[in-house]
């Protein structure tokens, strides 16, 4: 078994524990899963959000659909059911706030600017000033890319999920969640080709 494999058994083992002993009564490790995922789910939640505020709330009724739905969770993976969650509920708000434009279309040049929705959480916390540069690069030419593919993009890159999970948020087949990488990742290159050698050290 690959290292990152056995790292991912661990976190499922961890998280059953914790969910476990919520289920048991105990609060504080509901507590604990809620600060685990914070960084992930806040981060991925705040790049398609209309600013923090929003972001905060959607980060709020993901934990309450979450913990109402506890007792039914059968899921291997809290944290791709908990993106799932966040994905409905923003499918949900992006329809009430414009209800004709489909989710496979570009966001129109009349609605909310998509400089502004870049999110404050960073490729790492501990990135050199170099890094954090091309962080931004990237975050500036993947907020130009078609809804779906960018959430594809920062739901395998920073939440590191598998492409079936992606799949299973997306509610698509496998082969249309890889498809929306490979576009993704081909248009970062062709935006970003003078740093392109930097992009490959990123994991591009």
């Amino acid at each position: 078994m690959k290292t990152a494999d056995r790292e991912k058994k661990r976190m499922d083992q961890e998280d059953a524990q914790l969910l476990a002993a919520y289920l048991a009564g105990d609060n504080e490790a509901l507590g604990g899963l809620v600060e685990k995922y914070k960084r992930p789910l806040f981060g991925f939640i705040l790049r398609f959000s209309e600013g923090r505020g929003e972001a905060d709330e959607i980060f709020q009724e993901v934990w309450v659909r979450a913990i109402k739905n506890m007792n039914r969770y059968r899921h291997k993976s809290l944290l791709s059911w908990l993106f799932r969650i966040a994905h409905n509920l923003m499918i949900d708000r992006a329809r009430r706030r414009k209800p004709v434009v489909s989710l496979d279309t570009p966001e129109s040049e009349d609605g909310i600017p998509l400089a502004d929705q870049l999110a404050a959480v960073r490729l790492g916390p501990d990135e050199e000033t170099s890094g954090r540069e091309i962080g931004l690069r990237i975050e500036a030419a993947a907020a130009q890319l078609p809804i779906e593919q960018r959430e594809v993009f920062w739901l395998r890159m920073q939440a590191d999920l598998s492409f079936k999970e992606i799949a299973k948020i997306q509610k698509c087949s496998i082969n249309t969640a890889l498809a929306r990488m490979q576009y993704a990742v081909s248009k970062l290159r062709k935006e970003l080709a003078g740093e392109y050698r930097e992009l490959q050290e990123a994991g591009l």
